[in-house]
């Protein structure tokens, strides 16, 4: 089986860039199942319910998130009902709204477990990622053979050595919130897809996805400054495909993809 899973996708222009490619990709590549880190998709920061409506239209099965998830109120409700398939980080507190991982049924019938997990260093001072994906792979029903993992975490030390923690456990691990597509790309000896990090679904012409005279403006003045997505220039589609044997949850291969939509193609905007 094949899955997808795109990068942090951010603001208006990476909604739009996803929902005009992500048809022709399923067309060309038949995948089983789509997931993508929605954390960033409104305005840049947070998720909101019509925007999280946007995403699943557009054929994103599961959406997973990270540190900005809070940032909309709005988005509470849905998590607390749980009746959505999105996911916020599973190392938050015991009793913090929302679910860290779910099992979703792909196109071809096959269940597939997926887990959002945030990384602590660099980031808030969560329970241990490590500690915690042990949790919610024990909770997982045994009959789950595919399981997926975005690891949403600054620091890059952090996320291989997690990739390695479930090598064998966990057919994918794959990293977000850093919003540069690594290329690291791999299947580890016992058989867990890894990459680093797997991109951005957003403006490039941009310090990912926001406008570069904003974050300038922060390093030469060490002011706050109020992030705004990138206007104009080219859009990027970043994510990876994954290769899976349903039976045993091994992947097989692991392959970056990427689409860049010039002026024109997609709209800009927030």
């Amino acid at each position: 089986m094949k899955l997808l899973f795109l990068g942090d996708i951010v603001g208006r222009p990476g909604r739009r860039a996803v929902a005009e490619v992500l048809p022709r990709w399923q067309e060309r590549n038949g995948y089983d199942l789509i997931i993508a880190n929605g954390e960033n998709a409104a305005g840049g920061v947070g998720l909101t319910p019509p925007i999280l409506a946007e995403l699943r239209q557009a054929g994103i099965d599961v959406v997973t998130s990270g540190n900005h998830i809070w940032a909309k109120k709005e988005i509470i409700p849905v998590l607390e009902e749980g009746a959505e398939p999105l996911l916020r980080p599973a190392n938050f507190p015991p009793g913090t709204p929302g679910r860290g991982f779910l099992v979703a049924t792909a196109r071809s019938g096959v269940k597939v477990g997926v887990i959002n997990l945030m990384g602590r260093t660099f980031m808030e001072p969560l329970d241990s990622p490590f500690r915690v994906a042990d949790s919610c792979l024990a909770a997982l029903p045994p009959e789950v053979k595919v399981v997926l993992v975005d690891f949403h975490a600054e620091a890059t030390a952090e996320k291989v050595a997690m990739g390695w923690y479930l090598d064998g456990r966990v057919s994918a691990c794959l990293g977000t919130h850093t919003h540069v597509p690594t290329v690291d790309e791999r299947v580890l000896p016992k058989g867990t897809a890894y990459v680093t990090d797997a991109g951005m679904c957003g403006p490039t012409d941009s310090v990912i996805g926001v406008e570069v005279e904003i974050i300038l403006r922060g390093f030469l003045t060490q002011l706050p400054v109020r992030h705004e997505v990138a206007r104009g220039g080219p859009v990027v589609v970043d994510g990876v495909e994954v290769d899976v044997n349903p039976e045993t949850g091994k992947a097989a291969a692991i392959r970056r993809i990427r689409e860049l939509l010039r002026p024109g193609e997609t709209a800009a905007g927030q």
